[in-house]
Order: C-alpha cells, then sequence, then structure tokens
C-alpha cells in the first residue's frame, strides 16, 4: 500500500528530529572562488554536509535553467545525490491547464525523481490534480508568500474572506489523498498561524527564514502543529554561503545544525 506524502513527510521529520529543509539554489557568482563556478561540485558538498540536519531539499528550477543543460544534468545529478530517507522538493511553481499539467508532473515526479513540487493555485483545482493523483508524491500549493508584493493579490478580500484563506480551504478540500499542503511565508506570522488553526491537517513548507526577513521563533510557533510537525522551514542563502572559502561545506553544516537545533527549540510539543 503506497504511503501517502504527508504521513512520509511526518516520519521523515520524526525519525530525523527535524523540519529544516535546504534550499539548493546555487548562484555561480556568489560560489566560493576556487569552484569556478562549478554548482555541481558545491552541491554535492553542500548535500553531503548538510544532510545529517535536514528533513528536505528544495531546487529552485530558476537557478539550473538559466544554465543551460550543463544547469539540467547538475539539477538531475543533485536529485540523485540526496538521500531516500529525505525529502526532495521541486519549486518551480507549476500550474497550467490539465493536460500540460499532467506532463509537468511527469517531468517532476516520474524524470526527475522528486517527491514533491510546489504549484500555483491560480488557475484552479484542475491545473493541480495532476500533481496529487498519485498519494506518494505531494504538492505545495502557494498560499501566502514572502515577497514584497503578495498583498498585490493574496489578502485582497473575497466574500468576506482573504484570498489565501480561501485558498487554504479550497487545498484542504483537495487533499483527499494526504499528500496537499501549503507555501506560507515566514515573514507573516499572524496569518500563518490562523491559518494553522484553520487547515491543521496541511503540512506547510515555509520559506522566508533569514534573508528574506523571517525570524524563527515565531515562525516556528506559528507553522508548527500539536506535536511540533506539520512544517518544513527553508533556508538558503543562510546555509549555501555561510562561508566563501574552502571551508564553505563544513560552514554550511554548522548552520545547518544550529538552524535545526533553533528550530526544534520553539517547536510546540504537547
Amino acid at each position: 500500500m503506497t504511503t501517502p506524502f504527508n504521513e512520509r513527510l511526518r516520519e521523515v521529520s520524526r525519525s530525523r528530529d527535524s523540519l529544516l529543509c535546504v534550499g539548493l539554489d546555487p548562484d555561480p557568482e556568489k560560489l566560493p572562488p576556487h569552484l569556478n563556478g562549478d554548482i555541481l561540485r558545491f552541491n554535492l558538498a553542500i548535500v553531503k554536509a548538510t544532510t545529517p540536519y535536514a528533513a528536505a531539499f528544495k531546487l529552485n528550477a530558476a537557478f539550473y535553467e538559466a544554465l543551460g543543460e550543463h544547469g539540467l544534468q547538475a539539477l538531475r545529478a543533485t536529485i540523485e545525490a540526496i538521500p531516500a530517507d529525505v525529502i526532495t522538493i521541486y519549486d518551480a511553481k507549476r500550474g497550467d491547464i490539465g493536460n500540460s499539467s499532467r506532463f509537468y508532473a511527469r517531468a517532476a515526479f516520474d524524470l526527475l525523481g522528486c517527491d514533491a513540487v510546489t504549484v500555483n493555485p491560480y488557475m484552479g483545482r484542475d491545473a493541480v490534480e495532476p500533481f496529487i493523483a498519485n498519494p506518494a508524491f505531494g504538492a505545495f500549493v502557494l498560499c501566502l508568500t514572502s515577497n514584497p508584493s503578495a498583498s498585490d493579490f493574496q489578502t485582497a478580500a473575497t466574500d468576506g474572506l482573504p484570498l489565501f484563506k480561501r485558498v487554504a480551504l479550497a487545498v484542504k478540500e483537495w487533499n483527499t489523498a494526504d499528500n496537499c499542503g501549503l507555501v506560507v511565508g515566514a515573514t507573516r506570522p499572524e496569518p500563518v498561524a490562523e491559518l494553522r488553526d484553520l487547515v491543521p491537517e496541511l503540512p506547510f513548507l515555509v520559506p522566508g527564514i533569514g534573508a528574506q526577513g523571517g525570524e524563527v521563533a515565531a515562525a516556528v510557533r506559528a507553522a508548527t502543529d500539536d506535536e511540533g510537525l506539520g512544517a518544513l522551514f527553508n533556508v538558503s542563502r543562510g546555509i549555501l554561503y555561510a562561508s566563501r572559502g574552502e571551508d564553505f561545506a563544513e560552514a554550511a553544516a554548522r548552520k545547518a545544525e544550529q538552524l535545526r537545533d533553533e528550530i526544534n527549540q520553539h517547536r510546540r510539543r504537547t
């Protein structure tokens, strides 16, 4: 029997005692100079160094697509290097008509071998359904993001409810296979806490800690459930570029360990 994605996520978080997601978004211009822009060598060292402290890795498609075939080869090789007992998320923010989404899902899950993908809900249920057709694979649906212009649409009222809450309630309805989640930004802890109460069963992917200004304690208290689970906290730049020297991997490991422990300190546990 297939284990639903959300159940597997909880099992991984428990077994690794971690809610940390390491974002693998390599910018060649920010890599240590001795690597000469080799993002694969960089990624493999980061994965090896930070795996002991991570529950998940998230790869943003833009950083690989922009480098052409070389970048796509690095993407595939990086995913292959991530251990099977860690969640792999393809951050591509897909969302198109059903037939197109079916092929996007095939690329993320069958070709690349990821466990979950980020999805844009703007086109509605049929655009999301191909990503959640198989319970083993998950979709984190954009809900309340951490970028400065998020309020252009996400907080607009619709029949008395802000749009982001309508998205959350819709995703709750779509979660029949226990494989849906939400993307919610760490920079807005109060509405995140409201979402946690509104949809307690949905896991959250929480970007925005560190470089984007999200504060760890507030974000963790808002996003975790009563078991201290239900959320992954993504950190990219704060871990990847902890050092630009030859000790970059060791520095990333120290930062990942520090963040895992800080997150665990603030988890809501009954």
